[in-house]
């Protein structure tokens, strides 16, 4: 069966990007963003998704992270679209794990004292849905950031930049959700744990539908 793979560069002012991607893979990853903390939620993203990513990333962090983080999920997205094609045969929809009754749709991933649930439907239609990041947290990573480098650092309210990038560029409904938690590298580390399981179970082939689009269009 033929593996689904991508390879993506992008080159702008801000960035340089190039991006491989292996969706049939074994989870390999081989990421440099100049971004340690953003390289390892890429890196757990593979892993959890036994997808193969090599990534390297040459951004302007001399200005600050922000261009570096949101078109590494672009890049990130438009390998994914490359990768799936015309989508056929895949389930289409995925979530963080099998729910006890699926009809409750529920999926949770832990990590620590965080809790994040994650949807996707690989619809062709981009949108992102981002709750839980409410002032709470929200108040948790301020507190975390100020001894950071905003320069260079991955400050955590761009996970979301992140996340809309991808959905935007892979044209998937995106649902990521933080239930609780308290420390900000916990919470981001829950979502993108959550995010690959999810994304893993959306690009699985169904052999009941094997060659047909799982769509009434007729199309994705």
């Amino acid at each position: 069966m033929k593996r689904r793979k991508a390879e993506v560069r992008r080159e702008t002012r801000e960035t340089r990007i190039r991006v491989g991607l292996n969706i049939d893979g074994t989870g390999q990853c081989a990421v440099h963003t100049g971004i340690p903390f953003l390289d390892h939620m890429l890196a757990l993203f593979a892993r959890h998704a036994a997808m193969d990513l090599k990534l390297d990333c040459r951004g302007d962090l001399e200005v600050d992270a922000h261009h570096t983080v949101e078109d590494c999920g672009l890049v990130l997205g438009q390998a994914f679209a490359r990768a799936l094609g015309d989508k056929k045969g895949i389930r289409r929809y995925g979530a963080g794990f099998d729910a006890p009754s699926p009809a409750k749709g529920e999926a949770y991933v832990p990590m620590d004292e965080s809790l994040a649930r994650c949807v996707v439907d690989l619809s062709g239609r981009p949108f992102l849905v981002w709750r839980g990041f409410n002032q709470l947290a929200y108040k948790s990573i301020t507190r975390a950031e100020r001894n950071q480098d905003a320069s260079s650092a991955f400050r955590f309210g761009l996970a979301r930049e992140f996340f809309q990038a991808f959905a935007n560029e892979a044209r998937c409904n995106l649902h990521l959700e933080l239930l609780y938690g308290d420390e900000p590298h916990h919470m981001v580390e829950a979502v993108f744990k959550a995010f690959a399981r999810a994304v893993d179970a959306a690009c699985q082939r169904d052999p009941r539908i094997a060659g047909k689009v799982p769509s009434t269009k007729g199309r994705l």
